[in-house]
């Protein structure tokens, strides 16, 4: 979409009013072998002499999947099953619990979103795009045993310094059971649970305009970082990548392979950033309760292997300019129910005291 006067293009935000259907969660892996066979493509035609840059334009659908089953309902060892839920624990540090923590939900809802990439009317690379920051609000616990409809788009595409950064907003909600439907609670069909956004950088594309004050600190105050004192330490060997790949179905031969990291300039495999905010998250434990938002921006990618420092500290008891640089990350769901003041700040780094990522954790009232 084109600005009237030729300016930059509008950055659409929300969901689109077009929806279509699936009758599953895709498997990633076809997935990723449709946007890597795009990516070139996409990419020469970036290229082009006379190529415009006002005729970027994301998709106007939301992909929607209803009925998507958890606890015994879904398929055993599959996402989604009490032993899959066990295992991705057990690999992030969760306690066990029948409740769905955030960033499990992101593993279930993240396939359909990056449906949304692979369109061929997508108009980014799937192909070396970066992932810059994640936001989630958790407005009700998901539970094993809720069957969920998961919806996913993209929105916002701006220019960034570095190129073109878009939004993938992805909402999982939870559906009325039978025994609801025939007493006629009068409920609506789904309640919203979960809302997350993921920021995604494309280098090499332009878009007219100025890139918004909020790029130019997209680090999290990586460049006055000053290391704290640490409450944990992570100690990430060199299959971490490996690891959650199998549980997230994320295989990107980035996290998975020396050779596969090397191609995109990388000395070793790098752990996935929503692995290590997933571990940051589970460090937060009780003190997020049943409702939060979680935020996270993304610095230094973590080289496997690797030791890997973190503080988690009140937000009250961080520094002004730490609260604020966290701060930047606005949580998915706007509206005001979590306090910043409260809840935990967390941040990690490696051994020469450089940033890997910064976030908070915030109880939701």
């Amino acid at each position: 979409m084109t600005a009237p006067d030729g300016g930059a293009p509008a950055a659409r935000s929300g969901a689109p009013d077009r929806v279509e259907t699936l009758p599953a969660i895709p498997g990633l892996g076809g997935l990723y072998v449709r946007g890597l066979a795009a990516s070139g493509r996409i990419a020469a035609a970036h290229r082009l002499p006379g190529r415009g840059r006002h005729d970027l334009a994301l998709p106007d659908v939301t992909y929607r999947v209803a009925g998507v089953p958890t606890g015994d309902a879904a398929a055993p060892g599959h996402v989604g099953s009490a032993a899959h839920l066990a295992r991705y624990a057990r690999l992030v540090g969760e306690a066990p619990s029948e409740v769905l923590p955030a960033g499990y939900l992101h593993v279930l809802g993240f396939p359909l979103a990056t449906a949304v990439m692979v369109r061929t009317d997508f108009p980014l690379p799937l192909l070396g795009m970066v992932h810059l920051a994640n936001s989630v609000s958790v407005l009700r616990p998901v539970r094993l045993g809720d069957t969920l409809e998961v919806r996913a788009w993209a929105e916002r595409l701006r220019p960034h310094r570095r190129g073109v950064q878009v939004d993938l907003v992805t909402e999982v909600s939870v559906e009325r059971t039978d025994e609801e439907r025939a007493s006629g609670t009068g409920l609506p069909a789904t309640t919203l649970a979960y809302r997350g956004v993921s920021t995604y950088l494309a280098k090499g594309v332009t878009l007219p305009g100025d890139p918004a004050d909020e790029d130019g600190t997209a680090a999290s105050g990586t460049e006055a970082f000053v290391p704290p004192l640490p409450t944990a330490r992570w100690a990430l060997g060199p299959a971490t990548g490996r690891a959650y790949a199998a549980v997230s179905g994320d295989r990107n031969p980035i996290h998975t392979s020396g050779l596969g990291a090397k191609a995109f300039g990388f000395p070793r495999a790098i752990a996935h950033g929503m692995y290590t905010a997933a571990r940051a998250l589970a460090e937060a434990g009780q003190r997020r309760g049943d409702r939060y938002d979680w935020t996270v921006t993304f610095a230094k990618p973590v080289l496997l292997p690797s030791t890997v420092d973190v503080a988690l500290r009140p937000a009250g008891d961080v520094p002004a300019a730490v609260r604020d640089a966290v701060g930047q990350v606005a949580p998915a769901v706007p509206d005001g129910a979590g306090d910043s003041t409260t809840g935990v700040v967390y941040q990690a780094w490696d051994g020469k005291g450089r940033l890997h990522l910064a976030g908070r954790v915030t109880p939701r009232s």
